[in-house]
């Protein structure tokens, strides 16, 4: 016999003390956990099955086995699925596998509460871990010959061994139970568990009893061929708990039937809370594939549209082949047709949602908006329902606001709708590109998620309303009336503040240009600025400044192109710069390094370094000398 110790992933050592102490606020569901992982072995067994008829011959019942042995202090979880082999045991039990990465444990905080899901095999087996001193795991893949033992304390390490005692097929824990919770050797007390949270189960769930015959403690039937009058909020909630791995309260769910020239069952789930892989960047769905009652599939990607990915439950079809392979039926045609269907289901929900629950729609929007948003940039039919549940935070308004409020909310001659990008909501209230929005009381809209950089630019209008990003070519602001209670105010400061410009600012533009050549695409004066003196801005037709920086950031671009310089003209420091310029007597050459300040003050209100950070210290310093002097 071969034996090898190994030490548990870096993440895994910390949550096997997470799980063990504070993650579950009642202990009982590390048998629904285990069940539920025996559940997905024997659907896994049963789909290889159809290609390889073989692996089940001599024992095609499937099920799962509860054998409590109170002379041992033992409870036995047993299962004739798929089985693992050595490579399967290492990855499932000693890593965060397909469930998880060191982002997951971080998040799981250390009290219990904190936490509101749970991950998939490798996090929910570790949950035995609650009620056991030591596990023992005996598997042999079906198919194969050579069977395993795993064991472990979960203090750091386990031990891997081949094994003459692993079953035919499938796998067996073992649990040793904890002297306090020996309670889980009570027949009365496992019938509770299993009944009330895995009476859902498609697999028989059998008690063992001795000499006598096993007692099947659950219903036994696939839970979404029930009539929906016949099951219970708390079943469909646990059956949510079982499909997505989770321990959240489900937000919404759809339970349907589609009769026609397609037929297939739905159970679907809207999260209570963020999946933790939400943001995973292979955006795989998670809505199980099934026919005919037959798992095929938890990675089928041409299912459910991507945008969708925070979906959990299942699909069952009627007219899908069963002897296909899982590649074939990402393009089968009936697939195509029963994605676009439950994309407008979903949608519809959602759409209900936002109508007749819009505090509740908020809280998902919280959560998932940001991946809604994506499919505004993939289209695939559903642009404008998408852009009418969309929500943003915007520059006059608290909470969130659909595109309809926005225009609702459109001053007399605006003709766009107005957007600003960039990571955090509150510096972007404060960015100089909006103190002309501001002072005609014009609401810009925030954007602040990655998929803002790029839909906007496929999607183009809102109602025949333009979108329109601030920090790009021309404010048109001279086009937008001013609000009605302060109109005549400003129109009269504006005035008073013309007359007082000083001389004209040509000079002044001309002589930036010539300071900064190529450092600037182009100097000019700005609709836009109202307080500060200078911004940066993007010509018509180049990539926005947000964007242009994202880029650089992930290395897909080398070089920020140059932006163009906007000046005030009314405010003192720029009527001062020209006023000197105005004077002559090489009054130029002694301003050039103001011209190169201008330039690093807008750089540094865009979040970005000065051109020269060594020369920009110097030209403090030297100004601050001379005033102080």
């Amino acid at each position: 016999m071969t034996e090898e110790t190994l030490s548990f992933q870096a993440e895994v050592s910390r949550l096997l003390d997470i799980v063990a102490n504070a993650l579950y606020s009642q202990d009982e569901v590390f048998l629904r956990e285990l069940i539920s992982n025996a559940s997905d072995a024997c659907d896994r067994l049963r789909y290889a099955a159809i290609s390889e008829p073989q692996l089940t011959e001599g024992d095609a019942e499937l099920r799962i086995e509860l054998s409590p042995d109170a002379g041992a202090g033992t409870l036995t979880v047993a299962d004739n699925g798929i089985g693992m082999n050595r490579e399967e045991l290492i990855e499932n039990l000693g890593t965060i596998a397909r469930s998880g990465t060191a982002a997951f444990v971080q998040a799981l905080g250390e009290k219990k509460g904190d936490v509101e899901q749970i991950g998939q095999f490798g996090v929910g087996f570790y949950a035995a871990f609650m009620v056991a001193d030591s596990v023992e795991v005996f598997t042999r893949k079906a198919g194969e010959e050579q069977g395993w033992h795993w064991v472990s304390d979960g203090r750091g390490s386990f031990t891997i061994s081949d094994s003459d005692q692993a079953p035919a097929r499938g796998t067996r824990i073992v649990l040793h139970l904890k002297a306090d919770k020996k309670d889980y050797l009570e027949p009365h007390r496992l019938r509770h568990v299993v009944r009330t949270y895995s009476d859902h189960i498609a697999v028989p769930v059998r008690l063992a009893k001795g000499e006598e015959e096993p007692e099947t403690l659950n219903s036994a039937g696939a839970l979404w061929t029930r009539p929906k009058s016949e099951i219970s909020d708390e079943q469909y909630t646990e059956f949510y708990h079982h499909v997505a791995h989770a321990a959240d309260e489900p937000w919404t769910r759809l339970h349907f039937k589609a009769e026609g020239t397609i037929e297939y069952t739905g159970l679907l789930f809207v999260p209570g809370t963020r999946p933790f892989d939400l943001f995973d960047p292979e955006r795989k769905a998670r809505v199980k594939l099934y026919v005919k009652r037959v798992f095929i599939t938890d990675d089928c990607e041409a299912l459910v549209p991507a945008y969708l990915r925070f979906l959990r439950g299942i699909v069952d079809s009627e007219d899908l082949p069963l002897n296909i392979s899982r590649e074939m039926i990402q393009n089968h045609p009936v697939l195509a047709k029963i994605r676009q269907a439950l994309t407008k289901r979903v949608i519809g929900e959602l759409e209900r949602k936002a109508e007749k629950e819009p505090e509740t729609y908020a809280g998902f929007w919280e959560n998932f908006g940001a991946v809604l948003k994506e499919g505004l940039y993939d289209a695939d039919g559903q642009r404008d329902s998408l852009l009418k549940l969309a929500r943003f935070r915007s520059t006059t308004q608290d909470g969130w606001a659909s595109l309809a409020d926005y225009v609702s909310r459109m001053k007399p001659g605006q003709k766009a709708i107005y957007t600003i990008a960039g990571d955090d909501p509150e510096k972007l209230k404060r960015s100089p590109q909006l103190e002309g929005f501001r002072a005609k009381g014009v609401e810009v809209l925030l954007l602040t998620d990655p998929v803002d950089e790029f839909w906007p630019s496929s999607v183009m209008q809102f109602e025949e309303h333009p979108f329109r990003s601030v920090t790009r070519g021309g404010a048109e602001l001279d086009e937008i009336e001013q609000a009605a209670e302060d109109g005549a105010e400003e129109e009269k400061k504006d005035k008073a503040e013309d007359e007082e410009a000083g001389p004209d600012t040509a000079t002044l533009l001309a002589f930036l240009k010539q300071s900064l050549g190529d450092k600037v695409k182009d100097v000019r004066l700005s609709q836009r600025l109202t307080e500060s003196a200078v911004c940066l801005v993007a010509e018509e037709g180049d990539m926005d400044l947000h964007l242009a920086k994202l880029l650089k950031q992930h290395q897909q671009l080398s070089e920020i192109a140059p932006r163009v310089l906007e000046i005030n003209a009314k405010h003192p420091l720029i009527r001062q710069l020209t006023a000197k310029l105005g004077e002559g007597n090489g009054a130029a050459d002694a301003l050039e390094p103001y011209a190169f300040l201008l330039l690093d003050q807008a750089r540094i209100l865009e979040g970005e370094a000065p051109l020269d950070p060594a020369a920009f210290a110097q030209r403090m310093s030297e100004l601050a000398t001379r005033t102080l002097g």
